[in-house]
């Protein structure tokens, strides 16, 4: 546990060499990665840990921004050379947020099923969101877990179609989030003065795009947006897959990251 601006924020840390980070989904925990952290763990110097409000990092009273306990955590750790950030959703907007404050300890960004911070665009949520809105309305949190689970792991798919182990965990760990949200302790501030998406021509480092294709429209049309702007990017979609991919597809997506990773890692520069 690292202690930090009144909390605890939990981490697990394992291997050597090149350093690569990975962070949760807002409807996730570090157990997002249980599929990827002892694999890359053997060739690397893996990083996973429960954001504040999530898993095991309880939130509590005071001002903090997301962005300030991951600047605490890899100071604390130590890590001396640049680093790659894996991040999922809204994991991966503050893996964006963390390069453009500090770009030279930033080696290499994949953003999986992820959009820039401020990114508005004019693309319709599906109408199941609105049952959402029903049942927070309603206090029915578990409701509000499995119709989000609907939305973020089955996608357009059919429930009896995913990998019901994966949506088990999936919805176990959006039921904590809902929960931490219950308490309604802290209050989370903007990582950045101006929003990523204003700031997208200063990240000159290589990024890797990973999309599900079962994911929401909004989700496909921000990584097409990244991949317009960014001047290293490159797209990668995972069939039968939704908002967190590495849950679906983990043999597709841990092959995906091997060959980003092992291109970009200290021991090729």
């Amino acid at each position: 546990m690292l202690q930090t601006n009144n909390a605890a924020i939990y981490y697990e840390i394992a291997g050597s060499g090149q350093a690569v980070v990975f962070i949760h989904a807002g409807v996730a925990d570090s157990r997002q990665w249980n599929n990827e952290f002892a694999h890359f763990a053997a060739s690397y110097r893996v990083v996973r840990y429960d954001l504040r409000g999530f898993g095991k990092s309880n939130p509590v009273a005071g001002e903090f921004t997301h962005l300030g306990d991951l600047e605490a955590l890899l100071d604390h750790l130590e890590i001396t050379h640049p680093v790659i950030l894996v991040g999922c959703s809204m994991g991966g907007g503050l893996a964006l947020d963390y390069a453009l404050e500090n770009p030279a300890k930033v080696r290499a960004l994949v953003l999986v099923d992820s959009a820039p911070t401020g990114l508005e665009l004019n693309i319709a949520r599906p109408t199941k969101f609105a049952l959402v809105d029903a049942a927070e309305e309603a206090g029915d949190i578990e409701l509000v877990a499995e119709l989000e689970t609907q939305i973020w792991f089955d996608g357009d798919r059919e429930v009896s179609d995913v990998n019901q182990e994966m949506r088990q965990l999936a919805y176990e760990m959006n039921l904590n989030v809902l929960r931490q949200d219950a308490k309604a302790l802290g209050q989370q501030l903007a990582n950045l003065k101006s929003a990523a998406a204003n700031r997208l021509a200063e990240v000159q480092i290589p990024v890797l795009g990973i999309i599900g294709a079962n994911d929401i429209p909004y989700m496909h049309a921000a990584t097409d947006h990244m991949a317009d702007t960014f001047t290293d990017f490159c797209k990668v979609t995972i069939d039968n897959a939704a908002h967190l991919p590495n849950l679906d597809q983990p043999e597709e997506f841990k092959h995906i990251l091997t060959r980003f990773i092992e291109r970009h890692s200290t021991a090729h520069r």
